[in-house]
């Protein structure tokens, strides 16, 4: 061993660094990439393949989309696939509206508390949709508090309020839960925005309104895209909220599947239906991704 350094010593000369043993055999990188893979595979690629399997019926020439036709030509597929995305649509606009109004309020317009507010809005993401679903019911439900405010005061037998168990009861819902979704990155991009720019417009004369629209608005547009395109596939999606406000004239997608699945056993048309809403879902997301790199966001 000790021979060995120093005939490397030697051929190295006086002044040269000594030449680098040789290196061991290093592990390829494809190797590395096997364990997340693998997980990948059995928690998703696998389930979701089983699903597909399950959609369509053995055949003699392979597989038959008999399944497919018979879902497609349902009127109950159909309501539910309209419900779902009108739902999701007025869900995802409520949310933009109400979000961006309140994320400007909150990043410029100074109040005590408003600090404490924007954490807020950071514990209220943890919040599981049934909870804020419940707090409604407690609210507006039939036996809620308004209700009984209302039946207190002008002695009826039941008050005014029922519109949680309609599709009205439902979009309520999801703009209350979704509406932080958009918040979180409009407050990030309003805290990146340069105030001298709001300074400048105000010295040139330009008002609020103004200056929201040809200032912050464009600046917030990578976050509303960002944010809306979250709610948009989320809704699309929302199981929790529709099912506790017990909207029993309210079939979405979601809801389809646990139908067909649980309450009537019909386990390759609810199949169907899970595959036709995880297609909508990755389309509006791969649709997402491509409108937003080519914007730059």
């Amino acid at each position: 061993m000790a021979s060995a350094v120093l005939d490397r010593k030697r051929t190295a000369g006086p002044g040269q660094p000594d030449p680098a043993p040789a290196r061991s055999r290093s592990v390829p990188t494809w190797v590395w990439a096997l364990p997340p893979v693998a997980v990948l595979a059995l928690a998703f690629l696998y389930p979701l393949a089983l699903v597909v399997q399950q959609s369509v019926t053995p055949d003699e020439g392979g597989v038959s989309l008999d399944p497919y036709a018979d879902v497609f030509a349902s009127e109950v597929f159909r309501d539910a696939l309209t419900t779902t995305v009108w739902l999701a649509v007025g869900s995802t606009v409520g949310c933009l509206v109400l979000g961006f109004v309140l994320a400007l309020i909150i990043a410029f317009v100074p109040f005590p508390g408003g600090k404490a507010v924007a954490r807020f809005i950071d514990v209220f993401l943890s919040f599981p949709s049934f909870l804020i679903t419940l707090a409604l019911l407690f609210i507006y439900g039939s036996v809620g508090m308004a209700n009984g405010l209302w039946t207190d005061v002008t002695g009826a037998a039941e008050g005014p309020f029922h519109f949680l168990t309609t599709p009205w009861g439902v979009l309520l819902a999801e703009i209350t839960y979704f509406t932080p979704f958009v918040m979180r990155p409009l407050l990030a991009a309003f805290s990146q925005l340069d105030t001298g720019q709001l300074e400048v417009a105000s010295s040139l004369g330009a008002g609020p309104v103004r200056i929201i629209r040809q200032v912050i608005l464009p600046e917030a547009l990578p976050a509303l895209a960002a944010g809306g395109s979250l709610v948009l596939v989320m809704c699309l999606n929302e199981f929790g909220i529709v099912l506790f406000t017990g909207a029993k004239d309210v079939t979405t997608l979601p809801m389809l599947v646990y139908s067909k699945a649980i309450l009537e056993s019909d386990y390759p048309a609810a199949c169907v239906v899970a595959v036709v809403n995880i297609a909508i879902s990755v389309g509006l997301y791969s649709l997402y991704r491509v409108v937003s790199r080519r914007a730059g966001a």
